[in-house]
């Protein structure tokens, strides 16, 4: 996915673990470890709300878009017979 999270290195400057975050935000510490690890296919607004302001961040902190991936993870259209 072109779309890199970078949770581990926001917790990392904060001194902070993932089960604490966790706890703060009111999240399963599995649904943060899946996000954390890029495994995550989406993300709620309130997900991001929540972890933006308990890390005193920006959404553009957290995540961003790498172009590289997206040549290689996109795949070509299919098109539907009618």
């Amino acid at each position: 996915m072109a779309i890199v999270v970078k949770l581990d290195d926001l917790l990392h400057d904060r001194q902070m673990t993932l089960t604490e975050l966790a706890g703060r935000v009111g999240l399963t510490l599995a649904n943060l470890s899946i996000l954390k690890t890029g495994k995550a296919r989406a993300i709620r607004f309130s997900t991001l709300d929540a972890i933006c302001d308990v890390l005193s961040c920006q959404p553009g902190d957290l995540l961003y878009f790498e172009a590289a991936l997206a040549k290689r993870a996109r795949p070509a259209a299919r098109r539907r017979s009618a």
